[in-house]
């Protein structure tokens, strides 16, 4: 064996679009073979899309897949591809499995079955799949490969038993959900268990936004001592190509196992690879980018054109902007400012500088005449009740029924601005700032926010962002002479507080350990998030960025005594 080039392709492929899926999966597959690779390498569950969720129930569904599967049979001529698919055991009532497919010249060899299923965060897969029992080892132009799934490759035990098979190069089919630093983490982890088995590992990671969900690609190839030979790019499709060769390899006793499949070669002349540049991105780029990508598929995969936000002079809703017209370009981004009394005209002005630096095209809608006609209304029953965050709450509900207007007549998405610090407290409006279709940045911290400008502005061509925005005290304008921080502690302690109680878990003894601010303040903070959950269950889905995300990340009951001591 003097090499065996393999083939990974980071697909972004669509949950329930099968027949688009196997034009993709096609697509890579001649393209590798047009590179005489020996092996394409596709993403978990490459047919179906991942997550499918109770797509999984639908029987017709599966029978797609399962013809989708056998239409690429033909496909593997000259070469071998292993494709994530759905397997149904009708031996066992049915039974589903994430699987993985073997499709060797014409044929299918063999299905490796996912052993180690996830059930922790944003995974389900308990709920549809059964786990497989059995590792599968084959050989290939003389190397013996292992076949693993996503989750059997971060256990140990999955990893351990190949080794015991003399598994020479473990193949790891993923759809590895993103957060920030997901890819460092990955990196670590698989060069331990190459190092600690002794066998080379080549994975394929989905890529693309599905819902709440990004997928970063950032593909892998490591050799036995767990140093990378190649890695795919951050958020875009690619097809890998690596000639691995013996000295790549773990030594094994190349005996046959029972089950292993042999498996002829297919060696031949072959084009010399290009060198693929290795991509590094900061980390506040590397959640750029999954931003922009997450806007960019939500919108296009859901049948929308153009989006629509509203632009109040802040920084939440200039990053939004910044971001969509990142994604979908600013002729399909649509702005619009709704003043009110209380808006001053040094945020008035920075949201049009904003619109004119982007190139989008702004609407002006002053509420003030809905607002008061809503005061003149409410007046009689109000009576002898002073002004509150009711009379605030008003004018975000009227700015939210003049976009979704808007979204329903032209049929533009409603993109809503909050951030993560302000969901998780509830210091948001329901049915008002938080009327949308889509809540790009409900993930990301107001601390993080800020970097995100500055990063945006700092990348050029323009900064689009005015310094002013960055500068400003952050303000609802619902008030007069309001700031975020008559309600909020500020946001740098706001942030650590709520990172170490929503995405740790922390207790409030921990909390206080951990940090030097008053447990006055942290018993509120941490009484605004308990309070301010049947508001998250009703705002939209937003992209996961964070380790835990509100929503499938987090599943909090609505109704709960249960206080945290």
């Amino acid at each position: 064996m003097t090499s065996l080039r393999i083939a990974l392709a980071q697909l972004n492929l669509t949950v329930g679009d099968i027949p688009g899926n196997v034009r993709r999966l096609t697509t890579a597959m001649r393209q590798a073979s047009a590179w005489r690779a020996d092996l394409i390498v596709m993403p978990e569950l490459a047919l179906t899309g991942y997550p499918p969720e109770d797509l999984l129930l639908k029987p017709k569904f599966i029978e797609a897949n399962a013809a989708a599967l056998e239409s690429l049979i033909g496909c593997s001529r000259g070469m071998a591809a292993i494709v994530g698919y759905v397997d149904r055991d009708r031996d066992r009532d049915g039974c589903l499995y994430n699987a993985a497919a073997l499709l060797v010249n014409g044929h299918h060899v063999t299905t490796y079955r996912k052993q180690c299923l996830p059930n922790y965060g944003v995974f389900d897969e308990k709920r549809y799949f059964a786990a497989g029992t059995r590792p599968v080892v084959v050989v290939l132009g003389g190397v013996r490969i292992g076949m693993t799934i996503c989750e059997d490759l971060w256990e140990e035990w999955p990893s351990e038993v190949l080794a015991t098979h003399g598994c020479q190069l473990a193949i790891n089919l993923s759809a590895s959900p993103y957060h920030a630093g997901k890819l460092k983490v990955r990196e670590q982890l698989f060069g331990r268990r190459a190092a600690t088995n002794g066998f080379a590992i080549a994975s394929c990671n989905l890529v693309g936004g599905q819902d709440e969900l990004i997928f970063d690609g950032g593909s892998l190839m490591l050799d036995a001592r767990g140093h990378e030979l190649v890695r795919g790019p951050q958020f875009q499709e690619a097809l890998v190509l690596f000639d691995v060769t013996e000295a790549h390899l773990g030594r094994r006793n190349t005996r046959a196992h029972r089950g292993t499949v042999m498996i002829p070669g297919a060696l031949t002349a072959r084009p010399s690879l290009p060198i693929v540049p290795r991509q590094q991105l900061s980390e506040v780029e590397e959640v750029y980018e999954a931003l922009t990508l997450g806007v960019r598929d939500y919108v296009r995969k859901n049948g929308f054109s153009t989006v629509v936000l509203g632009l109040s002079g802040g920084v939440d809703s200039a990053l939004t902007a910044c971001l969509a017209v990142d994604a979908l370009g600013p002729a399909h981004v649509m702005g619009v400012v709704m003043p009110s009394r209380f808006s001053s005209r040094a945020t008035q002005d920075d949201a049009k500088t904003l619109a004119r630096t982007l190139g989008i095209e702004v609407q002006e809608i002053a509420i003030e005449p809905i607002f008061t006609a809503y005061l003149e209304t409410l007046t009689p029953l109000f009576q002898g009740r002073a002004p509150d965050v009711t009379e605030q709450n008003l004018q975000a509900r009227i700015r939210g029924s003049l976009l979704m207007a808007l979204s329903n007549k032209f049929g533009w998405l409603v993109l809503t601005t909050g951030n993560k610090s302000e969901i998780a407290t509830g210091y948001t409006t329901l049915y008002g700032d938080m009327a949308g279709g889509f809540a790009v940045i409900n993930d990301v911290p107001k601390t993080l926010v800020y970097r995100l400008a500055r990063f945006r502005n700092q990348r050029g061509p323009s900064a689009p962002i005015p310094a002013s925005v960055l500068e400003r005290a952050p303000t609802a304008e619902l008030a007069a002479n309001q700031t975020d921080q008559d309600t909020l502690p500020p946001y740098d302690v706001l942030d650590r507080i709520l990172k170490a109680y929503v995405e740790e878990d922390r207790s409030l003894q921990e909390i206080l350990s951990a940090n030097r601010v008053s447990p006055t303040m942290v018993r509120q903070v941490i009484q605004m998030v308990d309070h301010a959950e049947y508001k998250r269950r009703q705002g939209p889905p937003g992209i996961k960025i964070t380790p835990r995300a509100f929503g499938k990340d987090r599943r909090m009951p609505i109704t709960n005594r249960y206080h945290q001591p």
